[in-house]
Protein backbone atom coordinates (compact mmCIF):
# COMPACT_ATOMS: atom_id res chain seq x y z
CA UNK A 1 0.00 0.00 0.00
CA UNK A 2 1.55 3.49 -1.10
CA UNK A 3 1.76 6.06 1.46
CA UNK A 4 -0.44 9.75 0.98
CA UNK A 5 1.91 12.07 -0.86
CA UNK A 6 0.35 15.17 1.70
CA UNK A 7 -1.37 14.02 4.85
CA UNK A 8 -2.62 16.58 7.88
CA UNK A 9 -3.21 13.93 11.03
CA UNK A 10 -3.66 14.99 14.63
CA UNK A 11 -0.69 12.87 16.78
CA UNK A 12 -2.48 13.16 20.26
CA UNK A 13 -6.01 13.67 20.30
CA UNK A 14 -8.99 13.96 23.43
CA UNK A 15 -12.35 12.81 22.48
CA UNK A 16 -14.88 14.58 23.16
CA UNK A 17 -18.42 13.10 22.97
CA UNK A 18 -21.08 15.05 21.82
CA UNK A 19 -24.65 14.68 22.44
CA UNK A 20 -28.44 16.17 22.06
CA UNK A 21 -31.12 14.63 23.57
CA UNK A 22 -34.32 13.59 21.25
CA UNK A 23 -36.75 15.11 23.10
CA UNK A 24 -35.30 16.59 26.53
CA UNK A 25 -38.24 19.10 27.20
CA UNK A 26 -40.61 17.01 29.06
CA UNK A 27 -37.65 15.38 31.04
CA UNK A 28 -35.45 18.54 31.74
CA UNK A 29 -38.97 20.47 33.51
CA UNK A 30 -39.56 17.07 35.47
CA UNK A 31 -35.83 17.36 36.86
CA UNK A 32 -36.13 21.19 37.36
CA UNK A 33 -38.82 20.87 39.72
CA UNK A 34 -37.31 17.62 41.34
CA UNK A 35 -33.66 20.16 41.55
CA UNK A 36 -34.94 23.20 42.77
CA UNK A 37 -37.26 21.28 45.43
CA UNK A 38 -33.85 19.16 47.11
CA UNK A 39 -31.90 22.31 47.15
CA UNK A 40 -34.40 24.59 48.82
CA UNK A 41 -34.34 21.58 51.46
CA UNK A 42 -30.77 23.03 52.29
CA UNK A 43 -28.16 20.93 53.44
CA UNK A 44 -29.85 17.46 53.18
CA UNK A 45 -29.31 16.76 49.69
CA UNK A 46 -26.34 19.32 49.45
CA UNK A 47 -22.56 17.96 48.89
CA UNK A 48 -21.20 17.59 52.98
CA UNK A 49 -17.50 18.19 51.39
CA UNK A 50 -17.30 20.31 48.81
CA UNK A 51 -13.57 20.69 47.33
CA UNK A 52 -13.53 22.99 44.34
CA UNK A 53 -13.68 26.66 44.26
CA UNK A 54 -17.13 27.87 43.71
CA UNK A 55 -18.91 30.36 45.64
CA UNK A 56 -22.58 30.94 47.06
CA UNK A 57 -24.72 31.78 43.93
CA UNK A 58 -23.64 27.56 43.08
CA UNK A 59 -25.13 25.03 44.18
CA UNK A 60 -23.86 21.58 44.59
CA UNK A 61 -25.84 18.34 45.45
CA UNK A 62 -24.52 15.17 47.24
CA UNK A 63 -22.55 12.73 44.70
CA UNK A 64 -25.21 10.05 45.09
CA UNK A 65 -27.91 11.45 42.27
CA UNK A 66 -27.62 8.28 39.81
CA UNK A 67 -28.85 6.21 42.65
CA UNK A 68 -32.12 8.07 43.93
CA UNK A 69 -35.07 6.11 42.81
CA UNK A 70 -36.86 9.61 41.55
CA UNK A 71 -37.93 8.09 37.52
CA UNK A 72 -36.61 11.62 36.00
CA UNK A 73 -33.44 10.62 37.18
CA UNK A 74 -33.22 6.72 36.13
CA UNK A 75 -34.33 8.78 32.94
CA UNK A 76 -31.48 10.54 32.47
CA UNK A 77 -28.95 7.91 34.03
CA UNK A 78 -29.98 5.48 31.50
CA UNK A 79 -29.86 8.15 28.37
CA UNK A 80 -26.13 9.05 30.02
CA UNK A 81 -24.98 5.11 30.31
CA UNK A 82 -26.35 4.43 26.61
CA UNK A 83 -24.44 7.14 25.11
CA UNK A 84 -21.47 6.23 27.34
CA UNK A 85 -21.26 2.84 26.05
CA UNK A 86 -21.63 3.53 22.68
CA UNK A 87 -18.87 6.00 22.93
CA UNK A 88 -16.65 3.60 24.66
CA UNK A 89 -17.43 0.86 22.09
CA UNK A 90 -16.79 3.07 18.95
CA UNK A 91 -13.12 4.37 21.10
CA UNK A 92 -11.89 0.64 21.73
CA UNK A 93 -13.12 -1.36 19.34
CA UNK A 94 -15.61 -3.72 21.34
CA UNK A 95 -18.62 -5.83 20.82
CA UNK A 96 -21.29 -6.70 22.02
CA UNK A 97 -19.80 -9.46 24.42
CA UNK A 98 -16.97 -7.16 25.31
CA UNK A 99 -19.33 -4.27 26.39
CA UNK A 100 -21.28 -6.46 28.88
CA UNK A 101 -18.25 -7.69 30.57
CA UNK A 102 -17.75 -3.61 31.31
CA UNK A 103 -18.99 -2.90 34.64
CA UNK A 104 -19.60 0.23 35.57
CA UNK A 105 -19.22 2.49 39.42
CA UNK A 106 -20.18 6.21 39.20
CA UNK A 107 -20.82 9.29 41.08
CA UNK A 108 -23.19 11.93 39.95
CA UNK A 109 -24.44 15.39 41.15
CA UNK A 110 -25.97 18.42 39.75
CA UNK A 111 -25.85 22.03 39.86
CA UNK A 112 -28.00 25.08 40.22
CA UNK A 113 -26.00 28.13 39.24
CA UNK A 114 -27.36 31.62 40.07
CA UNK A 115 -26.01 35.52 38.40
CA UNK A 116 -22.64 34.95 39.58
CA UNK A 117 -21.99 31.96 39.94
CA UNK A 118 -18.79 29.79 38.72
CA UNK A 119 -16.97 26.64 39.45
CA UNK A 120 -12.77 26.56 39.43
CA UNK A 121 -10.40 24.68 37.15
CA UNK A 122 -10.54 21.10 38.24
CA UNK A 123 -10.22 17.56 36.36
CA UNK A 124 -11.26 14.15 38.39
CA UNK A 125 -9.54 11.86 39.74
CA UNK A 126 -10.53 8.24 40.22
CA UNK A 127 -11.79 7.87 37.17
CA UNK A 128 -11.83 7.41 33.58
CA UNK A 129 -14.94 9.54 31.72
CA UNK A 130 -16.98 12.63 33.07
CA UNK A 131 -19.76 13.72 31.41
CA UNK A 132 -21.88 17.03 31.93
CA UNK A 133 -25.93 17.04 31.13
CA UNK A 134 -27.59 20.20 30.95
CA UNK A 135 -31.07 20.57 32.31
CA UNK A 136 -31.21 24.12 31.86
CA UNK A 137 -29.48 26.65 30.06
CA UNK A 138 -30.82 29.70 32.05
CA UNK A 139 -31.67 33.34 30.72
CA UNK A 140 -28.27 35.06 29.42
CA UNK A 141 -28.87 38.40 28.52
CA UNK A 142 -25.75 39.93 29.67
CA UNK A 143 -24.23 39.82 26.28
CA UNK A 144 -20.69 38.40 27.70
CA UNK A 145 -19.53 35.60 25.63
CA UNK A 146 -18.08 33.71 28.27
CA UNK A 147 -20.76 33.74 30.39
CA UNK A 148 -21.50 30.16 31.83
CA UNK A 149 -19.12 28.55 29.56
CA UNK A 150 -17.73 25.19 30.03
CA UNK A 151 -13.93 25.26 29.39
CA UNK A 152 -11.50 22.91 28.83
CA UNK A 153 -7.76 23.56 29.31
CA UNK A 154 -5.60 22.21 26.72
CA UNK A 155 -3.33 19.39 27.97
CA UNK A 156 -0.31 20.31 25.42
CA UNK A 157 1.82 21.86 28.26
CA UNK A 158 4.48 23.21 25.54
CA UNK A 159 1.89 24.44 23.38
CA UNK A 160 2.30 28.19 23.79
CA UNK A 161 6.43 27.81 24.04
CA UNK A 162 6.85 29.91 20.62
CA UNK A 163 3.78 31.15 18.55
CA UNK A 164 4.09 33.17 15.24
CA UNK A 165 1.45 33.88 12.39
CA UNK A 166 2.44 30.35 11.15
CA UNK A 167 0.34 28.89 13.98
CA UNK A 168 -1.42 31.21 15.70
CA UNK A 169 -4.28 30.46 13.77
CA UNK A 170 -4.53 26.98 13.87
CA UNK A 171 -8.27 25.93 14.15
CA UNK A 172 -9.71 22.38 15.94
CA UNK A 173 -8.43 20.36 16.83
CA UNK A 174 -4.73 22.26 16.54
CA UNK A 175 -5.46 25.46 18.02
CA UNK A 176 -4.32 26.48 21.54
CA UNK A 177 -7.26 28.12 22.77
CA UNK A 178 -9.75 26.28 25.32
CA UNK A 179 -12.64 23.87 23.82
CA UNK A 180 -15.27 25.98 25.03
CA UNK A 181 -19.28 24.85 25.73
CA UNK A 182 -22.35 27.37 26.00
CA UNK A 183 -24.21 23.87 26.97
CA UNK A 184 -28.32 24.01 25.54
CA UNK A 185 -30.90 22.38 26.91
CA UNK A 186 -30.89 18.42 26.82
CA UNK A 187 -26.81 18.77 25.66
CA UNK A 188 -24.60 16.04 26.62
CA UNK A 189 -20.76 16.25 26.55
CA UNK A 190 -18.11 13.36 28.17
CA UNK A 191 -14.60 13.82 27.79
CA UNK A 192 -12.07 11.80 29.95
CA UNK A 193 -11.68 12.76 33.40
CA UNK A 194 -8.29 13.68 33.85
CA UNK A 195 -8.77 17.09 31.34
CA UNK A 196 -8.63 20.48 33.14
CA UNK A 197 -12.16 22.31 33.06
CA UNK A 198 -14.17 25.16 34.65
CA UNK A 199 -17.57 27.03 34.46
CA UNK A 200 -16.84 30.56 33.69
CA UNK A 201 -19.10 33.27 36.05
CA UNK A 202 -22.78 32.59 34.73
CA UNK A 203 -24.17 36.66 34.41
CA UNK A 204 -27.67 35.57 33.20
CA UNK A 205 -30.97 35.33 35.27
CA UNK A 206 -32.81 32.80 36.25
CA UNK A 207 -30.96 29.09 37.18
CA UNK A 208 -28.55 27.23 35.30
CA UNK A 209 -28.96 23.44 35.95
CA UNK A 210 -26.41 20.54 35.09
CA UNK A 211 -26.17 17.07 35.67
CA UNK A 212 -22.54 16.12 36.25
CA UNK A 213 -21.12 12.54 36.62
CA UNK A 214 -17.42 10.32 36.84
CA UNK A 215 -17.31 6.93 35.83
CA UNK A 216 -14.84 4.18 36.30
CA UNK A 217 -15.01 0.87 34.90
CA UNK A 218 -14.09 -2.76 35.36
CA UNK A 219 -13.82 -5.77 33.03
CA UNK A 220 -15.06 -9.12 34.17
CA UNK A 221 -12.44 -11.83 33.89
CA UNK A 222 -9.99 -8.91 32.63
CA UNK A 223 -6.94 -8.31 35.77
CA UNK A 224 -6.57 -4.45 36.67
CA UNK A 225 -2.93 -3.30 35.50
CA UNK A 226 -2.71 -6.04 32.74
CA UNK A 227 -4.64 -4.26 30.27
CA UNK A 228 -3.11 -4.60 27.24
CA UNK A 229 -2.96 -1.07 25.28
CA UNK A 230 -3.51 -0.46 21.59
CA UNK A 231 0.02 0.33 20.03
CA UNK A 232 1.05 1.28 16.21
Amino acid sequence: MSLPTFQIAPGFAVPFVLCQHPDPADLNQRLRELFLARESAGERYANPQPLVQRNEALYESNFQLFDWPDKPVAELRDYCWAQLYRAIRELNGYDLEQLRKLHIAAESWFHVTRKGGYFALHNHPMASWSGVYCVAAGDDRSGLQDSGLLSFVSPMAANTMFIDMAIARMSQPYAYAPRQFKLEAGQLVMFPSWVLHEVRPYMGDGERITVAFNARFMMAGVEPGKVPINRP
